[in-house]
């Protein structure tokens, strides 16, 4: 596959890898174990905005483009979405630390690993050979309703702001 486009059915076996937030390890530096994150299996009956960022803790998606889903994320819950997840290179551990240091909890925003970046490579949508790149979809129980991949550095089109105009 090389990307995924509006009418598309979100691909089978697309998993992920992440730490489901729990009160008891709030810390930042507490750990979980990282557990499977059968998406496609997920996906299937659900409403979802999933969007992927190069890197945590990096300039552009913490301050530029994670903010938006933070700020947003009651008007994208209030269009019926049922999960907000966030996928990067980063490992599981990397991830859970990133939405902790954001300070999101157990219902807010998933933060995901796309280990391998095995996802983004399937659909083409990588920065370079090893960083996940930056984009956005809506998958409305299991058919994409949107997806788009930056064309540039910058974060238009995979913005909260962009997906809320298409929920």
């Amino acid at each position: 596959m090389t990307s995924l486009k509006v009418g598309d059915s979100f691909p089978a076996g697309v998993e992920f890898t992440y730490i489901p937030y729990t009160e008891e390890k709030d810390s930042i530096t507490s750990c979980g174990s990282p557990q499977q994150f059968h998406a496609s299996e997920e996906f299937a009956d659900k409403k979802v905005v999933l969007f992927a960022v190069p890197g945590a803790f990096t300039p552009s998606c913490s301050v530029r483009h994670l903010p938006g889903y933070m700020e947003h994320w009651n008007e994208i819950k209030g269009k019926g979405v049922d999960l907000v997840i966030v996928i990067a290179m980063n490992d599981a551990w990397v991830m859970s630390a990133w939405g902790k240091a954001n300070g999101i909890k157990k219902d807010e925003i998933l933060f995901m690993s796309d280990a391998g970046i095995k996802f983004s490579r399937s659909i083409g949508w990588t920065k370079g050979p090893e960083r996940t790149g930056r984009y956005a979809m809506v998958i409305d129980h299991g058919k994409v309703m949107y997806a788009e991949n930056e064309p540039a550095g910058d974060v238009t089109v995979s913005g909260a702001e962009a997906v809320l105009s298409k929920l």
